[in-house]
């Protein structure tokens, strides 16, 4: 079982790099895949944690860190829908 779940976490990551890779048209969508390798490396952290039996409250300063990501990728997402009115990358110049 044990096993089992370091595969999945394993396999969640490499999605999750390969879907952020690939191009993509919206921000929501990269948002999101930020989000899927937020939470495997999330439970990776808790899976070796566990298994060394240390504290923990590193876990609690992660998510506070990926909590904060979240809320600013959200802020730059409607504030990119505001001005553009979309969340293509194609419709803003990057200069």
């Amino acid at each position: 079982m044990n096993l089992m779940m370091w595969f999945i976490i394993l396999i969640m990551f490499i999605i999750g790099n390969m879907i952020f890779v690939s191009k993509h048209k919206h921000l929501l969508v990269v948002l999101l895949t930020l989000e899927l390798i937020v939470v495997s490396i999330f439970f990776l952290m808790m899976m070796m944690f566990n298994y060394i039996e240390y504290d923990m409250y590193m876990l609690m300063v992660f998510l506070l860190f990926s909590v904060c990501e979240g809320a600013l990728g959200l802020s730059i997402l409607v504030s990119m829908i505001r001005t553009h009115g979309n969340d293509y990358f194609q419709s803003f110049n990057l200069l």
